[in-house]
């Protein structure tokens, strides 16, 4: 698979043709920051909740959750007053939904098909 390197918040990094970031373990917060402004974004605390739950999940069992796994484990922190749904997830991330999310999150891509 081709890969580019682009700068971003200050740091030289390389990314897949798909535009995820090549290697899980460049990624930090100040990255997400510039990665999300790019996709005309701008974190909030839910986008983060989301973002730090993607990141776990994909430590621990090396793939990312399907949005029914993201649901059901963080919706209430989402959506505390009306049950949190995948649609709600999706206008989180509004150019892929839980893809999106997993670009922001440093995810390969190759991971994020079950999203």
């Amino acid at each position: 698979m081709s890969t580019t390197t682009t700068e971003i918040a200050g740091r030289e990094l390389t990314f897949n043709k798909a535009g995820h970031l090549a290697s899980f373990g460049d990624w930090d917060p100040e990255i997400a920051e510039a990665l999300a402004a790019d996709e005309g974004l701008t974190l909030t605390e839910c986008h983060w909740k989301v973002i730090e739950f993607l990141r776990a999940y994909y430590e621990t069992h090396e793939m990312p959750p399907s949005p029914r796994v993201i649901i059901r484990a963080i919706g209430e922190d989402l959506s505390a007053h009306v049950p949190c749904t995948r649609k709600h997830l999706e206008a989180l991330f509004p150019n892929g939904g839980c893809k999106q999310a997993c670009r922001v999150a440093g995810l390969p891509r190759a991971y994020c098909q079950s999203c």
